[in-house]
């Protein structure tokens, strides 16, 4: 599967519509958690939530335009031998890379993980990740938690 890759520029924000400058500040505050919503974001830099929308997706801070796109998983996992190594082997099968892991104890014979995957080599869709995951065996629940 051949993913479209976009082109950027590197442009000085003094030259850029203020509506596209004031765009990049608001997706700062949401990521800072310092608004908890788009409209408290639009209201503390001064823009209409129409122009949010119309940039959002066309505007990052130059650090954030380098990175890749990270998912998490919070898993719930029957506490038995092999369970967690399927997880892990299917997702290096779709070429997902994993960052981090994070287990718990597992309480009543089942293990809260967490898994953070680099997606962008993955060849297939994030959905669709997760749903070959929940029909593995002893995968008792599984959500999508975070995406960046």
């Amino acid at each position: 599967m051949s993913k479209k890759k976009k082109d950027f520029l590197l442009v000085s924000k003094s030259i850029l519509p203020d509506a596209i400058v004031k765009t990049a500040q608001a997706k700062e505050l949401l990521a800072k958690f310092d608004v908890l919503t788009i409209n408290e974001a639009c209201e503390q830099v001064g823009i209409s939530r129409s122009a949010f929308y119309k940039y959002k997706d066309g505007v990052f801070p130059f650090y954030e335009a380098t990175k890749e796109r990270i998912i998490t998983l919070s898993l719930l996992l029957v506490d038995q031998a092999g369970v967690l190594s399927n997880v892990l082997n299917y997702i290096a099968s779709i070429n997902g890379n994993i960052l981090t892991i994070n287990q718990g104890i597992p309480l009543q014979g089942i293990a809260n993980v967490s898994i953070s995957i680099e997606t962008e080599n993955m060849e297939e869709s994030v959905e669709s990740l997760v749903s070959h995951l929940q029909e593995l065996e002893g995968v008792r629940k599984i959500e999508l938690i975070a995406k960046s």
